[in-house]
């Protein structure tokens, strides 16, 4: 696994044996980047100059490959120790600790947070935690009026926006679904 764009493009990400972890593909995360960066949801792209939050990091794949892109600040949320060991030294190993935060939190009932423009969220498939965790962000103000969240689920899995999201786009990428979704009040 790789970081695809961006200055740190090339460089490797570890990657947790064993199934606890499911890091989303580099096929799939390239499509979502290449989306975030047409000018679709924003005037430019999505991920430029802005404050990310990855719910459920795993690896931080996402989240890192936002930094490498030009985010300004990416928080990562992670309860498992053993994924957050490995996400914690992919920041260190692109030298992007000033720009991260790592936070151990069940990303269903996060802490508190700062407004984030730009989320990702890919909770273990077949779990039904996308919609729980996509209010409970909303409800500790990770997301900011107008944010983008990027949620992964399971290819066959259903979903129904909660209140206060509206369904932009979905994508399917072999088994996983990708659903973009505005929060807030800013219109399309």
């Amino acid at each position: 696994m790789r970081i695809i764009a961006g200055r740190h493009r090339g460089k490797r990400l570890e990657a947790p044996k064993g199934d606890a972890v499911r890091p989303t593909s580099e096929r799939a995360r390239e499509a979502v980047f290449d989306i975030l960066a047409h000018g679709r949801f924003a005037d430019g792209p999505a991920y430029e100059d802005v404050r990310i939050v990855d719910a459920f990091a795993g690896t931080g794949a996402m989240g890192l490959e936002a930094i490498s892109r030009g985010a300004r600040f990416a928080t990562f949320i992670e309860r498992d120790g053993f994924a957050r060991r490995v996400l914690q030294r992919n920041i260190a190993t692109m030298g992007e600790s000033a720009k991260c935060a790592v936070l151990v939190a069940d990303a269903v009932k996060p802490p508190r947070g700062s407004p984030c423009e730009l989320a990702f969220v890919d909770p273990p498939y077949g779990e039904a935690m996308g919609e729980a965790a996509l209010m409970g962000l909303a409800a500790a103000g990770w997301l900011g009026a107008g944010a983008l969240v990027v949620l992964e689920r399971g290819a066959r899995e259903t979903f129904a926006a909660p209140a206060g999201f509206v369904l932009l786009d979905e994508r399917r990428y072999g088994a996983a679904r990708i659903l973009f979704l505005r929060y807030g009040a800013r219109g399309e």
